[in-house]
């Protein structure tokens, strides 16, 4: 089967892609409200980018009724964000703080999640993550025909839970990803759970 995304409409295209680029890591991401509540909302269109500077990608798109999405506006605004891998313990309050509510409406108070503070970042993390990335914004792009938005954020530092970390046998700090239990987006309504951990060296 050979798919021309050229003979697909816009949905088509973003419906074929989205069950093909799999599985896809979701961005968790708590930005500030202009009133000074936190805004939590899921992205799929997300990975890290470059190490020199340390910069991660997500790309947002708009509203159903055309408007900027509130992550958006808020980061262009306030220009600092948090970002969680979600964990499969976490995917259903992550499910729910993916529905559209009013501008300035807080999901946190429809997911009942607790945030706590991080170490100098201006915004809190949630409590229950195990991985939080803080970021600034470093640059934004407006790509495609509708446009989409492609937000490259800075990351000034991890929060990485004690809990998931481990010495591996040389000694190193390393996340254990088992205990992290992280989900990735597949297409329409499925996600994956973390399932066998596959160990490959490079060729020298």
């Amino acid at each position: 089967m050979y798919i021309n995304l050229s003979e697909l409409s816009e949905s088509q295209v973003y419906f074929t892609m989205t069950q093909t680029v799999i599985p896809r890591p979701i961005a968790w991401v708590l930005s500030k409200n202009k009133s000074g509540s936190y805004n939590l909302a899921p992205f799929s269109y997300f990975n890290a980018v470059c190490s020199d500077p340390p910069l991660v990608m997500i790309s947002i798109g708009k509203k159903p009724d055309g408007s900027y999405k509130d992550t958006l506006v808020n980061i262009e605004q306030r220009t600092d964000f948090v970002i969680h891998i979600v964990s499969k313990e976490l995917i259903e309050p992550m499910n729910q703080s993916s529905a559209t509510l009013p501008a300035e409406q807080s999901e946190l108070e429809l997911t009942g999640l607790a945030t706590t503070s991080m170490p100098g970042c201006p915004l809190p993390r949630l409590a229950d993550a195990h991985i939080a990335f803080a970021c600034v914004r470093y640059e934004i792009h407006k790509i495609g025909g509708l446009p989409q938005s492609l937000i490259l954020g800075r990351m000034t530092g991890i929060h990485v839970d004690d809990e998931v970390v481990d010495l591996d046998e040389k000694g190193r700090t390393r996340v254990n990803a088992e205990r992290v239990d992280p989900v990735g987006r597949l297409g329409a309504s499925e996600y994956v759970s973390f399932g066998e951990k596959i160990r490959l060296s490079r060729p020298v």
